[in-house]
């Protein structure tokens, strides 16, 4: 199968999961991302004006801050993954699983240490220049479903990721990046239509970054488990089996 029809095939396998899954997939975005919008919506309140530029501290902390500003999204999303990795390859195929559930089954101090790694890499590849943080963003992309799918470690969920995606490069770029970036864009409209309705106050910011990563985010997150599914059954043979339709309740 050539690059174009494997991609377009992943690309509606992607959405067909999302479809079925949107409820439960939109029920934990809403656990997952009301917090986080709380956090990204601080990170983008930066008081520009009042930081004295001829300040070479001030300097460094203002582009800490903007760098902070186009990292924060991503916080969250690996976390994400993981979370929707349990939801998929639970073993109640049929009925999507109980908040109860995936809160019981999540490795919660490895997604974390795994999400928050991931972003510094990134941030720190795109502060040096932008290739390194596009490398880190593709090659460590998988690590939070694999920590949930394979039960293993930090490290070697991050090492794994990478072997995984070791000849598959360009498949897994054409996946993520633009789910990424789409995601962006459709996230700042989202944003400016609820500033348009509901003003530029804190609120108002809270809800718009919680409420586009509630919708977007679980496309990327769905993305990435398929993407770890596909590359683990090539790789080795078998992988965790992702769950069919559910059946309506």
């Amino acid at each position: 199968m050539n690059l174009r029809r494997r991609l377009a095939t992943t690309y509606v396998r992607i959405w067909r999961t999302y479809r079925a899954w949107a409820p439960s997939l939109l029920l934990l975005g809403l656990v997952v991302f009301i917090p986080l919008g709380l956090l990204d919506s601080l990170a983008v309140r930066v008081d520009v004006e009042a930081l004295d530029l001829s300040s070479g501290i001030k300097v460094t902390a203002f582009l800490l801050a903007v760098l902070a500003v186009s990292t924060t999204g991503l916080l969250g999303e690996v976390f994400f993954s993981g979370a929707v990795a349990v939801s998929l390859t639970h073993p109640d195929d049929e009925r999507p699983p109980s908040l109860t559930y995936i809160a019981r089954r999540l490795n919660y101090g490895r997604l974390i240490a795994v999400d928050v790694l991931y972003v510094i890499a990134v941030a720190a590849g795109l502060a040096v220049f932008v290739v390194p943080g596009v490398l880190a963003f593709i090659w460590l992309g998988l690590a939070g479903p694999i920590v949930e799918l394979e039960e293993c470690g930090v490290r070697r969920a991050f090492a794994r990721s990478v072997r995984l995606i070791r000849g598959n490069f360009w498949f897994v770029f054409w996946i993520l990046v633009p789910i990424e970036l789409a995601g962006d864009a459709l996230g700042g409209a989202i944003a400016a239509g609820t500033h348009a309705l509901l003003g530029h106050g804190f609120l108002a910011s809270w809800f718009a970054e919680s409420a586009s990563n509630i919708v977007l985010s679980p496309f990327f997150a769905v993305a990435a488990v398929l993407l770890a599914l596909d590359l683990i059954r090539a790789r080795d043979g078998a992988a965790p089996r992702l769950n069919s339709r559910p059946v309506p309740a």
